[in-house]
């Protein structure tokens, strides 16, 4: 017999927040490394460019792969901090209210839309990556490019996955749930 009471729908959808931040959140801070990664990978292409006269585009395409993986990865991180790209002189001044208002329609209104629109559009060109194993055009070039295309479903999904988070909080605190929301520091997820 299970003692423990059961935590009611709200609560339960703020779990599922909870849960749907901390695997962002993972995601995140790993994609963070590829930023010192590309510092380093980037040293070694001047020094063995122009010290020892050795050239690899592999080695080059590899920074250009891990900047795509940065951003592709990271876009959702961001949103979960709220870390984009507002008209701050306006949001700033709205209630905390009116901010959850705010960004519950963005959601809803834009971010889905926008995210559904680019799985649908590039369901074809990933397949047809995948289909041809598509590799580097230049010769020692990476393999494996359709790997990398990936990344155009993968991204959507998860910014779909971070903007049903956040409408979930916007949405349990616009219905009295104080706590739902980020901390101030535009952190995701509770302490």
């Amino acid at each position: 017999m299970n003692n423990h009471p059961r935590p009611g729908g709200r609560a339960r959808l703020l779990v599922l927040a909870d849960r749907i931040d901390a695997v962002i959140r993972r995601i995140g801070e790993w994609a963070t490394w590829l930023s010192l990664a590309m510092v380093l990978v980037t040293f070694a292409v001047v020094v063995l460019r122009y010290a020892f006269d050795i050239g690899s585009i592999a080695l080059q395409e590899s920074v250009t792969y891990m900047h795509a993986v940065l951003f592709m990865l990271g876009i959702a991180y961001t949103l979960g901090r709220n870390g984009h790209v507002r008209v701050d002189i306006l949001y700033e001044r709205l209630s905390r209210r009116a901010r959850a208002r705010v960004d519950l329609i963005g959601t809803l209104l834009l971010l889905i839309p926008v995210c559904v629109l680019i799985i649908w559009l590039g369901w074809a060109y990933v397949a047809e990556s995948w289909r041809v194993q598509e590799a580097s055009r230049e010769a020692g070039g990476l393999p494996a490019v359709y790997l990398l295309k990936t990344l155009i479903l993968i991204m959507p999904i998860l910014l779909l996955a971070q903007g049903l988070s956040n409408a979930l909080r916007n949405g349990l605190f616009l219905a009295g749930m104080e706590e739902a929301l980020p901390t101030s520091d535009g952190e995701i997820g509770r302490a």
